[in-house]
């Protein structure tokens, strides 16, 4: 039997993460982030204060610290899953997530409601990438 395609585990330095779960993982062109969510640069495991709008920005900063991580940008981002606490909540994750894709073209994204996210998340977006 062939070896299967290596993984690849993407661990950037500050954001935050519990021990069960790695940030993204890179299997051959195709890199996975895990939902990533509002917590601070400095990796402590709380949401950022302020509502959905700063813990929206916060949750677009990590995932940009795991592209980074991975060698790759918000260009490359192909798909985004956005879980939202209150789907009312929407439009003001919106404002926020459509900055990081200014003068380009923004990757297919889907959007939900969901309850319990981590932490008391109000905001939570998962994202695969393609890898260079």
């Amino acid at each position: 039997m062939a070896d299967p395609t290596p993984i690849e585990h993407i661990v950037p330095e500050g954001v935050a993460r519990l021990p069960v779960f790695t940030p993204a993982v890179r299997v051959g062109d195709l890199v996975f982030l895990s939902g990533a969510i509002g917590t601070p640069p400095s990796g402590e495991l709380r949401v950022v204060e302020g509502g959905v709008g700063p813990e929206t920005r916060a949750t677009m900063d990590n995932i940009g610290r795991v592209l980074e991580a991975a060698e790759l940008g918000f260009e490359d981002l192909v798909k985004c899953i956005v879980f939202l606490a209150d789907i009312t909540d929407y439009a003001a994750m919106n404002e926020v997530y459509v900055t990081y894709f200014e003068g380009m073209e923004p990757p297919a994204r889907s959007a939900m409601a969901g309850s319990g996210l981590a932490l008391g998340a109000r905001v939570e977006i998962e994202c695969i990438a393609r890898g260079r």
